[in-house]
């Protein structure tokens, strides 16, 4: 028996470098599920071709400019909000006055406008 490699475990293990709770397949898995938190419903939309274009029209649009803030944002950080719902109104999903540019500081504040706390532990702010 020797100790799990992980930094202060104390678990002993008969093989391998870590124990059950530090292996790395529990680990993928985890991340997985916290990814697929945010587009539950809608995942298949938000991955076609029509929404990048959608998308990249807002982003052009605004300039890159968070309509909030200001501040500029690219990548994975230009986060485009549906102002109504997707479940609210599909019909609106990819109409260009429906959706906003926004940083996502300021994403976070406008989906939670009116709820509790919803999206802060997906983008770790």
């Amino acid at each position: 028996m020797k100790y799990c490699e992980f930094n202060g475990c104390t678990n002993k293990i008969a093989k391998g470098a870590y124990c059950e709770d530090h292996k790395r397949k529990k680990k993928a898995r985890k991340s997985k599920e916290k990814k697929s938190i945010y587009h539950h419903a809608n995942k298949s939309f938000y991955d076609s071709d029509e929404w990048q274009y959608t998308r990249s029209l807002v982003y052009e649009r605004e300039r890159g400019l968070c309509q909030k803030c200001k501040r500029f944002v690219f990548g994975k950080q230009a986060h485009v909000h549906h102002i109504i719902p997707i479940k609210d109104n599909p019909l609106l999903k990819e109409e260009l006055n429906n959706l906003m540019l926004l940083c996502p500081k300021c994403h976070i504040a406008e989906e939670n406008k009116d709820k509790k706390k919803v999206f802060a532990s997906y983008f770790e702010i």
